[in-house]
């Protein structure tokens, strides 16, 4: 069996990773995503791992009975050109750093503690022990928390929110969420998106990025959320409408977001601008490069299950 390995964020664990699969297995490693140095390693691979396949490394590995993502989607996996018996699997394993990371920004952005920074390091205390104009911030105590999507990361988000006394509410595409027993105070499907965006005091995002999600939040819903209300979206970009967003930040016509998945990515050495708009000039957002799921434990968890499943397709075969 030949495994051929395309997602550098497994390279740190690769002796875990190949002291798991089959011992007769052959694993090849890339250390950056190469399409042509990837689609002719492919051509006489059985399993490939990675996040991304082209219409050209889909043609190339015509023998591929597996294709295993590194994460939990696969909105760049050609699959139209894949072969009929390739099975593709996904794993996630990231729903705990990412919780980690949106209860971490809300305190961040709730306290203020960004903007304070920035002004001490200018000899400002931005406080308002020292200025009557800034307003005493609040705690997460009794903070009504929006979830857009409410899936494996909304949950674990709500179990870490939940001992601080916020108020949760969802809405979900199919609009399935037993509110009683996730201990939310209603759920609903999407057409309660607007009523969800007034009430809450912060809105996370980690609905899937399809055709009924993207620009799913728009200028009416952030004008919903209000002057006081955060944005946190750890889903996919265009699923909050770029140059909406940027409007009601730049207007200050929502106090703050965390944006941790952006509108354009960069080259291969992590270079590139997240968005044509400039969000860095903007002293309310706090911006991450798609790193809120990207921790050890994460990794570790997915080259496990990774692994137990290429096993599982060997014993197959």
């Amino acid at each position: 069996m030949k495994i051929v390995v395309g997602d550098r964020n497994l390279l740190p664990h690769r002796g875990l990773f190949e002291s798991l699969v089959p011992e007769d297995a052959t694993v090849s490693w890339h250390r950056r995503f190469d399409e042509d140095a990837i689609a002719a390693d492919l051509v006489d691979a059985d399993v490939y791992v990675g996040g991304r396949v082209t219409p050209a490394m889909a043609e190339a590995g015509r023998g591929l009975a597996l294709v295993h993502v590194a994460g939990a989607g696969t909105d760049k996996i050609a699959f139209d050109a894949l072969g009929s018996d390739t099975s593709v699997l996904t794993t996630s394993h990231h729903e705990d750093s990412i919780a980690e990371y949106v209860v971490s920004v809300a305190v961040l952005l709730r306290r203020g503690l960004i903007q304070q920074d920035r002004s001490l390091r200018s000899g400002v205390w931005a406080t308002s022990v020292y200025d009557d104009l800034i307003p005493q911030p609040r705690t997460l105590r009794g903070a009504r928390i929006g979830f857009v999507g409410f899936g494996n990361i909304g949950r674990r988000t709500w179990e870490l929110l939940r001992p601080f006394g916020c108020d949760g509410a969802a809405v979900t595409g199919r609009g399935t969420v037993d509110a009683e027993v996730d201990g939310l105070r209603w759920a609903s499907d999407t057409s309660g998106l607007i009523c969800l965006m007034t009430e809450s005091d912060v809105v996370v995002v980690s609905t899937p990025l399809n055709s009924m999600t993207r620009g799913m939040i728009g200028t009416s819903e952030l004008h919903a959320l209000g002057p006081d209300g955060i944005l946190i979206n750890v889903a996919r970009g265009p699923v909050v409408d770029e140059d909406a967003l940027f409007d009601a930040l730049s207007t200050e016509t929502i106090a703050g977001a965390a944006v941790d998945v952006w509108y354009s990515y960069p080259d291969p050495h992590g270079r590139g601008e997240p968005s044509r708009l400039r969000f860095a000039d903007l002293t309310n957002v706090i911006m991450t490069p798609h790193s809120s799921g990207v921790t050890r434990d994460t990794f570790v968890g997915r080259v496990r299950e990774i692994a137990t499943n290429v096993c599982r397709f060997a014993a197959r075969v």
